[in-house]
């Protein structure tokens, strides 16, 4: 039983192939189209998770659309019908545009699939968002049972659910539903303090523990949270249907002014915004949790939607005690639906028995996600071709070998693009397609930001630790290997700061730790943890790198550069390096130096794109 699972049409499509419940595939659009947060629908995805498969299009059995279109086509009618003729310019502006996306995509997946070269059409099965959410959440665990708790922008109608998980069923006993969303009102924070929608919420994260939470009262006056932690959104006051924030002077005098417009400098009004909706978010996430345990009478959580994504709200719930345990997807936005969509056709809809989680080496236990490394790998050979051809200069080395010069490399305070297996399916950069540096270094983290990645200096990098050592360096004592939770670095590790600058860029120079370039202003970091049992090569990395300076710890950031997706294909390695400025590029078992990649004047062919 072959299920193609997709998501598509608002950002971040993709697909995922799903064999008798093993997670064959799993590929964003993004990093073969090279849009960020593509939002079409995801052929080159599926073209590759075919490839990964060995399969053709007349192979598959069901494609499952993560989602039913005219569950959002009557909401999306229904409320502007509310609002009257204020409602007319988007209602002008959305409903003609999906009557021509959304409601034809069974006819647009049955064209892509004979484009792809099928003869026939797959059966064509819709979900409902918010499941398809919480079957990624829940089904590729390693919980037998478990609540789940789903929160993002909407789906149809729901904006947050509480489920239970047992075996192969998943139920969804509770929803949120629109215009009450926390996913929506931290986008329009975001916006508000001048970054992107959808893009930028990461920032807002980051900028966070810069301010203060004084604008508490002030979303107060637009957003109630109950005690159940479901929210009431005042949406005449915030105006969900419009997309200038900027004219809304209820707004403008509730947050001290208008938007900050993009490339206007930040000021502590920005982080003081940031603040005040990151409290309330975590909080809302307590409560909601708390909601979800009670109602199931679980103590382990699922969580997937993209407001699961927010690892500051993730840590402190995992350190609340409120449960025991915490399993994230981790492609949690609507990417990772696309598996939720094919896991619940398989398990729910089909009643194949689910795969049970088993340990490893008696340590933990490991979820069905394959550390996320579902995408496309590069064949050793053809890669090798692809450099030659372009003249590129390159060193092969075996892994040992490998591994110990470029720890000698990254101890030497070299940047290095690691490119490594196949590449990993969700926002976060795992250790197949990323950059890597010494976190000892104090003056790393503002050169990798405004130089190599062309980004804000403020950003936070994560740190990738040996699981071996994690308790020893972090306050986190269970596996946290999708980077999805903060974590204070070890009270040991911090060095005092005797005088704590106001400006924000004065306090991001400011050395906090041994790890300086991975701990945030507040002493917390976005940990990894690294398992020889999960990947095993970035494993021997770190080893080697520990060996050689005493610490476990490596910078580790997605292999890319402000506003591009994260690179795919050896082709886009070798661009963002040269790009980047990186000093030294692995590809694989292959070590390119920087002087080789400046010098490389690529030609216009094709990717190098065959798979293992």
């Amino acid at each position: 039983m072959l299920v193609l699972g997709i998501s598509c049409d608002y950002h971040d499509s993709a697909a995922a192939l799903v064999d008798r419940g093993k997670i064959v595939a799993a590929v964003e659009e993004e990093r073969l189209s090279r849009v960020k947060h593509d939002s079409s629908l995801p052929v080159n995805a599926v073209a590759s998770c075919l490839a990964i498969a060995g399969i053709g299009p007349d192979d598959v059995d069901t494609i499952v659309f993560h989602e039913k279109p005219l569950a959002v086509l009557s909401r999306v009618i229904a409320t502007r019908q509310r609002r009257g003729p204020r409602a007319l310019p988007s209602f002008a502006r959305d409903v003609p545009h999906m009557l021509g996306t959304n409601m034809m995509i069974g006819y647009r997946i049955q064209r892509m699939m004979l484009e792809l070269g099928g003869r026939r059409t797959p059966r064509i099965v819709y979900g409902e968002h918010h499941t398809s959410h919480a079957a990624a959440a829940f089904l590729p665990s390693p919980f037998e049972s478990a609540a789940i708790l789903t929160v993002d922008g909407i789906g149809e109608w729901s904006t947050a659910s509480i489920g239970y998980g047992s075996g192969n069923r998943i139920t969804v006993i509770e929803e949120m539903r629109y215009p009450n969303s926390l996913g929506l009102l931290y986008t329009l924070m975001t916006t508000w303090c001048g970054f992107e929608a959808n893009d930028g919420e990461y920032k807002l994260m980051g900028l966070a523990p810069y301010g203060e939470p004084r604008f508490a009262d002030a979303l107060s006056e637009v957003v109630q949270r109950r005690e159940d932690g479901s929210i009431h959104i005042e949406a005449k006051k915030l105006r969900w249907w419009s997309r200038v924030n900027a004219s809304n002077k209820q707004l403008v005098d509730l947050f001290d002014g208008p938007p900050r417009q993009s490339g206007e400098p930040l000021t502590g009004r920005e982080a003081d915004l940031a603040r005040s909706i990151q409290e309330f978010t975590e909080r809302t996430v307590m409560k909601m949790a708390e909601r979800a345990v009670a109602s199931t009478s679980q103590r382990r959580l699922c969580m997937a939607g993209g407001v699961a994504l927010n690892c500051v709200a993730n840590g402190k719930l995992l350190r609340s005690g409120l449960v025991d345990d915490l399993w994230i997807q981790p492609a949690a936005g609507d990417a990772g639906s696309a598996i939720g969509a094919a896991l619940w056709w398989v398990h729910n809809e089909s009643a194949v028995p689910r795969q049970p989680a088993t340990p490893t080496d008696g340590q933990f236990v490991v979820d069905t996600m394959d550390g996320a490394a579902l995408g496309p790998s590069f064949a050793a050979d053809e890669t090798i071709t692809w450099l030659d051809s372009q003249g590129i200069d390159h060193l092969e080395m075996d892994a040992d070998e490998l591994c110990d010069h470029i720890a000698a490399e990254l101890a030497a305070g070299k940047v290095v693009g690691w490119f490594h297996g196949p590449m990993e399916f969700g926002p976060r950069a795992l250790g197949y397609r990323s950059i890597l540096a010494d976190p000892r270094s104090p003056a790393i983290q503002r050169d990798l930001n405004l130089r190599v990645k062309g980004r804000e200096s403020f950003r936070p990098f994560a740190p990738a630790v040996l699981w071996e050592y994690a308790s020893q360096w972090f306050d986190i004592d269970r596996p946290a290997p999708y980077m999805l939770v903060t974590a204070q670095v070890s009270a040991d590790r911090l060095v005092d700061v005797d005088d704590e600058p106001t400006d924000i860029i004065d306090r991001v120079r400011v050395v906090r730790s041994e790890i300086p370039a991975c701990t945030h202003v507040d002493g917390s970091a976005r940990v990894q943890t690294v398992h020889h049992e999960i990947n095993p090569t970035f494993h021997r990395l770190i080893t080697a790198f520990e060996k050689l300076t005493g610490c476990p710890v490596l910078l580790n950031t997605s292999f890319n550069r402000a506003g591009e997706p994260i690179v795919c294909t050896p082709r886009d390695a070798v661009e963002t390096a040269r790009a980047a400025q990186l000093d030294v590029l692995v590809i694989d078992n292959v070590v390119v130096s920087r002087a080789s990649i400046a010098s490389a004047s690529l030609s216009t062919d094709a990717n190098t794109s065959v798979t293992e």
